[in-house]
């Protein structure tokens, strides 16, 4: 007998339906409050596929680690590092990229999905120099969907230890910028009462 799960309706009669909140947090552009979470970020891990499977890369920076163009694009530099170049060769053969930023302090983490191409573009390049130094190339991404993480991942590995939570907007906040009739304050303060429910 297997306990294998190889079909969606088992997927689901398992896990049931999600709640409104996970639903309404998507949003198919980068908002105001979205950009200021991303902006805050130094930090953030690429996923990308292609022809020999998938890849996830560490992407930092002593800055924001991309930076919004508009509410549609971010562009993501290239530094150099190893010269595997997993992440650009998967890119140029197929587009489709994960990002997710995340920002020491908070337990919250905002992921996008989208597309990506590289550009040496010169007045793209010149936006990122610093230091005498320019990266490689850029990856431009054109944004699919992007949303917050439920938090409790990120709580139960405590990885942030003792570090103060950082000035960022909260889920609550993200949720009444999609919804304005969303009472994003009762959402936020309903929080730790639901995490602890269904954290383990």
């Amino acid at each position: 007998m297997t306990h294998d799960i190889d079909d969606l309706a088992a997927l689901h009669a398992l896990y049931g339906t999600p709640g409104r909140a996970s639903i309404d947090k998507v949003a198919d552009h980068v908002t105001p409050l979205y950009g200021r979470w991303i902006a805050a970020a130094r930090f953030c891990i690429l996923s990308t596929v292609g022809p020999e499977g998938t890849d996830a890369s560490p992407r930092g920076d002593d800055g924001p680690v991309v930076a919004v163009a508009d509410p549609r694009t971010l562009l993501l530099p290239d530094w150099r590092g190893n010269q595997r170049l997993d992440s650009l060769r998967n890119i140029v053969r197929d587009g489709r990229v994960s990002l997710m930023f995340m920002v020491p302090g908070s337990d919250n983490v905002v992921r996008v999905n989208g597309t990506a191409r590289l550009t040496t573009d010169p007045a793209i390049l010149e936006r990122f120099e610093d230091r005498g130094r320019a990266p490689t190339c850029v990856a431009v991404i054109t944004v699919a969907e992007i949303y917050s993480q439920c938090a409790r991942a990120i709580m139960r590995a405590g990885l942030w230890g003792s570090a103060p939570a950082p000035d960022l907007p909260s889920v609550g906040d993200l949720l009444a910028e999609q919804d304005a009739g969303f009472d994003g304050a009762a959402y936020d303060a309903d929080w730790p009462l639901r995490a602890a429910r269904t954290m383990w």
